[in-house]
């Protein structure tokens, strides 16, 4: 009986369609760190397509030098996974947000990063050095800001959306 149920399952799965792949050529992302640097602009979404359900999106952020931030801000809807492709920095994350504020819920941030919060700062909060290769996991709803860039840093994110309102690119 499993190897029947086993055989249906294959069979049912290779009549459907599955949802194609997306590629962000390793020139297209060096073409929008150039622009980034260029334009002083910071986020930049390369890609974000439907994974069956929710949204699955890829982006490119390079900050320049900064030093004392005191911020923060929260993702009510997305998940979001850090790749230092190169530089380092100081990255605040957890805790609490003091005195939360609702982000205005531009076109932009819909494409960006989806609604949210800022604040002025975090209370409890976990402060980590990253750098090259590291990578970050920061859950729907957990405070996050670069307090300290000694030197330009560039990473990927990776951002999930299970309620699919990062608008589609």
């Amino acid at each position: 009986m499993p190897i029947a149920l086993a055989a249906l399952l294959v069979l049912a799965q290779a009549g459907s369609t599955s949802l194609p792949a997306a590629d962000v050529p390793a020139a297209a992302l060096s073409a929008a760190v150039e622009s980034m640097k260029a334009s002083g602009v910071t986020d930049t979404p390369l890609r974000t397509i439907d994974a069956g359900g929710h949204h699955v999106g890829l982006a490119i952020v390079h900050r320049g030098t900064s030093a004392g931030v005191v911020a923060g801000t929260i993702h009510s809807e997305v998940t979001e996974v850090y790749t230092i492709v190169e530089g380092s920095g100081t990255l605040v994350t957890g805790g609490r947000l003091i005195d939360p504020q609702p982000r205005e819920l531009t076109a932009q941030r819909r494409l960006v990063s989806g609604p949210g919060w800022t604040g002025r700062g975090m209370e409890g909060a976990v402060t980590r050095r990253v750098e090259q290769g590291d990578m970050v996991i920061i859950p729907v709803g957990t405070p996050h800001y670069f307090s300290d860039v000694t030197e330009p840093i560039t990473y990927s994110v990776v951002r999930i959306d299970p309620g699919g309102g990062l608008t589609l690119k």
